[in-house]
């Protein structure tokens, strides 16, 4: 966006989605509770120069700054977006005789894991994936499997074995958190006459032998679906201020490599590939293998999944969102300074947080200061990535400008804020209540509290706040927090809490 133009995010495609209409049990209680929160004294101050509709443009929450992961899954619509962009395999050196005799021992424990369309036969997702029992039990990621896992009258998945034998797989346990999925091969009809088949699996590490820095990693998988490969790298360390832990692995990995094993030089799995980092060179991540050993202990005597697993995710769902909120409102409180505003922020523990703005020149009219922080939090549930938690900051500094056309631009930067008006298959169109209220030390707000429930996760909801200074004529600051995938509860006491973040040394 040019210098010169009002902040707020500009040019949001809008949303096209038929509307769906929520409940009127569901849309009273929003609007009641939306109204106490903001129940407060009208505010001396004149408000904001008014729009017709300050909420007219419709949602897309602002992409952050630093490139998204992008799942190592392949493109197809039951895998996470970011996957979706074509990855180029990356020249790489020959394999070294380690990689090549780690590979010769893992490719009979190794399957490709394909999820399709029961009418059509056709698939909709391959993914790879690894035995770990000899009784046939699979392990792969989530979202290579979230088709069958929220759709199973619509797909079933099998797999199919390095020298191209195909059998059906039947899904026991997920963890949504942690992106893994245990499968076991669907057995064969009881005979007398032929013993249960038995399989290679691949061992696991023990957790009490942890990895150290540099030691050499081969991950192992079935890349665009062109066939089985192995990779080289290194194991770096977990992933800073990562909400879950991440190793990040110094090699490569491609779309159709989701859910296969990444191994020591001993052929011990030491974790599950995930995902890659967009716009780098071999910047990768695995899933520590301990989750692994966890959904195992949890699922190896489950029985297959029969229906959709939709309550499932959605009690996985509402554990995360209570873990980060707790994360969120227990941190060490933080703030960023904005002339005379100071704004809250996550810990820095917990988020990424990157600015920019334009400098000051004599000439300019007015100056601003812009900031964005993100929780590496999101959780992909095979219905887009949920759980996260973002805030942004607009500050407004304008000496030479009357206080009537400071009004006008920052009113206008307000008006431009996007939010989602119609609802889609997902969730409901957002709610909204706006209203003046006090901030910390009683610092004059204009703000605005908007909801939208999940179809299909009962009970959970994304919340926007904007909330917008009114006490000074020539200088003011905006902010913005959304949080994906919360509980009714949760989401009242984050924007609280965010309001009164809100501080001003003139207010005080």
């Amino acid at each position: 966006m040019p210098a010169s133009e009002p902040a707020g995010l500009q040019g949001a495609n809008p949303n096209t989605m038929t509307h769906c209409t929520s409940s009127p049990l569901w849309r009273n209680g929003l609007a009641l509770a939306l109204a106490a929160l903001l129940a407060a004294p009208a505010m001396a101050q004149a408000p904001l120069v008014q729009t017709a509709n300050p909420l007219a443009a419709e949602a897309a929450v602002p992409a952050p700054t630093a490139p998204p992961l992008s799942p190592s899954a392949p493109a197809t619509p039951g895998t996470p977006a970011a996957a979706s962009q074509p990855a180029a395999a990356a020249e790489a050196p020959p394999p070294s005789p380690d990689a090549q005799q780690a590979y010769m021992a893992a490719r009979d424990k190794l399957v490709q894991i394909r999820t399709l369309r029961r009418q059509t036969n056709t698939q909709s997702s391959t993914g790879s994936g690894f035995f770990v029992s000899e009784d046939g039990l699979l392990i792969t990621n989530y979202h290579v499997v979230s088709q069958l896992a929220l759709e199973p009258e619509r797909h079933r998945a099998v797999l199919v074995s390095v020298s191209g034998q195909e059998a059906p797989v039947q899904l026991l346990a997920i963890d949504v958190l942690h992106d893994l999925a245990l499968l076991r091969v669907t057995p064969p009809p009881a005979s007398e006459a032929a013993p249960a088949p038995r399989y290679s699996a691949l061992p696991l590490r023990p957790s009490s032998r942890p990895l150290s820095g540099g030691e050499r990693i081969f991950s192992l998988g079935n890349p665009l679906d062109v066939g089985f490969a192995i990779t080289e790298g290194t194991y770096n360390g977990l992933v800073q201020r990562s909400f879950y832990p991440r190793i990040f692995f110094g090699g490569t990995l491609n779309p159709g490599m989701s859910g296969g094993p990444a191994i020591d030089t001993q052929g011990r799995v030491v974790g599950v590939n995930v995902a890659k980092q967009l716009g780098a060179e071999q910047l990768s991540f695995l899933v520590p293998v301990e989750f692994v050993e966890q959904l195992l202990a949890q699922g190896r005597e489950a029985a297959p999944v029969k229906g959709a697993m939709h309550a499932e995710v959605t009690r996985q769902l509402m554990a995360h969102q209570k873990d980060l909120v707790d994360r969120v409102l227990s941190g060490s409180s933080r703030s960023e300074r904005y002339g005379p505003y100071r704004v809250p922020v996550p810990s820095e523990t917990l988020a990424r947080c990157w600015g920019d703005g334009r400098e000051r020149r004599s000439e300019s009219l007015f100056d601003f200061e812009r900031s964005q922080c993100r929780i590496d939090s999101e959780v992909f549930t095979g219905d887009g990535d949920v759980g996260g938690l973002g805030m942004r900051y607009e500050a407004y500094d304008a000496p030479r400008l009357s206080p009537w056309q400071f009004a006008h631009t920052y009113g206008s930067s307000f008006a431009n804020e996007p939010m989602r008006k119609r609802g889609n298959r997902v969730r409901t169109g957002y709610e909204c209540r706006e209203d003046f209220v006090a901030g910390g030390a009683k610092l004059p707000l204009r703000a605005v509290v908007c909801m939208a429930a999940y179809r299909k996760f009962s009970g959970l909801y994304d919340l926007t706040v904007l909330a917008v200074s009114v006490d000074q004529p020539r200088q003011g600051v905006l902010g913005r927090l959304n949080v994906s995938a919360v509980s009714f509860d949760n989401a009242q006491r984050l924007a609280r809490q965010y309001l009164q973040g809100f501080s001003s040394e003139a207010a005080q």
